[in-house]
């Protein structure tokens, strides 16, 4: 016998897994052709749903790239945090965090496709929520990090926006290289911001 809350959990399985379809071919198709050449039909047609289905989970194909660079957001900004948070020194705090970032980006080629082919939608993401709270988050570990005297006092906010600038920038540009490097690119990084300009 059947408990009334089977077909109900069946129901949500098969929601779950249509979501997860758009959203994988999604990705596939942003990091393939780019968010500007796309179209909600590129999506279905690498999902195996019916065509209305899509519409069912989004509204257009602006909110599934949202959901996408969300996604990797939160995950990026997972690890990073953890590596700024098991840092003892100021250049731990700071290799530590780029590394974390960069070897995410390395690690998930489509990820990382996606952030390079549509670097410029991304950028313009940057006061969403998803991506706006890894710039408040750096803020505060950087005010904690002032706080116990591993950082001397500063701009925290124009600090944290530099930082996450140039992980951005820096992330793009590591893209374009072969191999891909984020040891080197954490290391440029780490010292851009402890040591500044070479003289």
């Amino acid at each position: 016998m059947t408990t009334p809350s089977a077909p109900a959990g069946r129901r949500e399985r098969t929601k779950q897994a249509n979501r997860a379809a758009i959203l994988d071919a999604a990705r596939e198709v942003f990091s393939d052709i780019g968010y500007g050449s796309a179209t909600v039909r590129d999506i279905v047609r690498g999902t195996g749903l019916a065509a209305g289905t899509f519409y069912n989970y989004f509204p257009d194909k602006e909110s599934v790239f949202r959901a996408l660079v969300e996604e990797a957001a939160v995950e990026a900004r997972v690890r990073v945090r953890a590596a700024r948070a098991a840092a003892t020194t100021i250049e731990e705090f700071v290799h530590g965090g780029y590394l974390a970032y960069f070897e995410f980006l390395a690690e998930d080629p489509l990820t990382f496709e996606l952030t390079r082919r549509n670097a410029g939608t991304v950028r313009a993401l940057f006061d969403e929520p998803a991506l706006g709270a890894g710039i408040d988050e750096l803020r505060e570990d950087l005010g904690a990090a002032v706080a116990a005297g591993l950082l001397s006092q500063i701009d925290t906010r124009y600090m944290a926006a530099a930082m996450v600038g140039v992980g951005i920038e820096v992330g793009v540009q590591m893209s374009e290289r072969d191999p891909i490097d984020p040891r080197g690119a954490a290391d440029f990084a780490t010292s851009l911001f402890l040591r500044g300009l070479p003289h």
